[in-house]
């Protein structure tokens, strides 16, 4: 049964047909859905120094987010589901693996490929390290 659904978007195409798939999932079993962005930064790396995120702003950082959870959902009707966004920041395969765990999710459904538009995001490849990684179910939508 599926009460929580964790969605992993990087507004790309694939991301959204995952939302779709996870919307007509949670329609039929009643579920509610958290719709997931990961931020990944990568470090910038002087000499033996690693300087951690002064290459980009919290401000653009948190912007960027919300663009890729708005691209997500833009022209998809959610109907009377509940749809929760999130933003964190890390490196996608982990932070996507720790917010099925945080909300005890029942499914994990996230797109085979990425490539989105919203610099500093991943999906593919992560998919690929969450599947056999995951506690729940992972649903890999093409």
């Amino acid at each position: 049964m599926f009460k929580k659904i964790l969605v992993a978007t990087d507004a790309s195409e694939y991301s959204r047909r995952a939302l779709i798939t996870a919307l007509e999932i949670a329609q039929k079993y009643d579920a509610e859905i958290e719709l997931l962005f990961v931020s990944y930064i990568r470090e910038a790396y002087w000499g033996n120094n690693v300087a951690y995120g002064i290459l980009v702003p919290q401000e653009q950082i948190d912007e960027a987010g919300e663009q890729a959870l708005e691209a997500t959902l833009q022209g998809i009707d959610v109907g009377n589901i509940s749809v929760q966004k999130k933003m964190v920041q890390g490196y996608p395969s982990t932070m996507i693996l720790e917010e099925a765990k945080k909300l005890e999710a029942d499914l994990v459904v996230m797109g085979s490929h990425g490539y989105g538009p919203i610099t500093g995001s991943l999906l593919g490849s992560v998919s690929q390290r969450v599947l056999p990684r995951a506690e729940c179910p992972v649903l890999i939508v093409k």
